[in-house]
């Protein structure tokens, strides 16, 4: 809902364009490889979140990932996703994945339905792409978008806590929820948040090891 990268009028121009191509694993690597060889704490990313889910060219990032590998064991090779195909992402911590970033506005199938309007996929499917990256012993991150109001309600942390416990990701990135407010409160339901600081502190005491951040760590930073 609200997809910065697809809107239906001309009224509103794309801070990104979607490409019109699908890279080569060369073209890949003509990218990735001199930052990762090169840079200090260099990391590298597969999707953005608003341009196209990447596990929909899983092979090429199969690929992509293990001729980086080959060729070098510098840097951190992420994927950000939404989660939606296990097998897929269990393919890519085989190859040499180092991180994964699941975005989600709510954990419960409901309300994530409402915002992400899946096709083809489930909330489960989310759950068992964390479960599956830190059985592999990847790095899992949850990207959630937060909205005061609405993430700090008591049963929007309450579902939040089960799903760590589940899960046991290691990092919860706070990411700003860029929508009209009135729109996203009309899909979601008006109600009242206990606080963003109050929600924080909440976490921390029931996962004392948790990680808080905004943005995606190097290897050398993840614990």
């Amino acid at each position: 809902m609200g997809c910065i990268s697809l809107q239906p009028s001309e009224c509103c121009p794309a801070s990104q364009e979607r490409i019109q191509f699908v890279p080569t694993v060369q073209e890949v690597l003509d990218v990735a490889l001199p930052h990762l060889e090169k840079a200090e704490d260099g990391i590298v990313s597969f999707g953005q979140g608003c341009e196209g889910e990447p596990l929909m060219q899983w092979q090429l990032l199969e690929k992509s990932i293990q001729k980086l590998r080959e060729k070098t064991n510098r840097g951190t090779v992420n994927l950000n996703t939404n989660g939606s195909f296990p097998k897929r992402v269990r393919r890519l911590c085989e190859a040499g994945l180092d991180s994964i970033r699941v975005t989600l506005n709510s954990p419960h199938p409901d309300y994530y339905r409402r915002y992400h309007r899946p096709r083809g996929y489930a909330f489960k499917e989310i759950e068992d792409s964390l479960m599956v990256a830190k059985e592999k012993g990847v790095y899992t991150s949850i990207n959630l978008l937060v909205f005061p109001g609405f993430t700090d309600r008591e049963a929007e942390v309450a579902g939040l806590i089960a799903l760590i416990k589940r899960t046991r990701v290691d990092l919860i990135q706070m990411r700003n929820l860029n929508i009209d407010p009135d729109l996203y409160l009309k899909e979601m339901g008006r109600g009242e948040g206990m606080g963003i600081s109050r929600m924080i502190e909440t976490l921390k005491r029931e996962f004392p090891s948790l990680q808080f951040g905004y943005f995606n760590r190097t290897k050398e930073n993840f614990y």
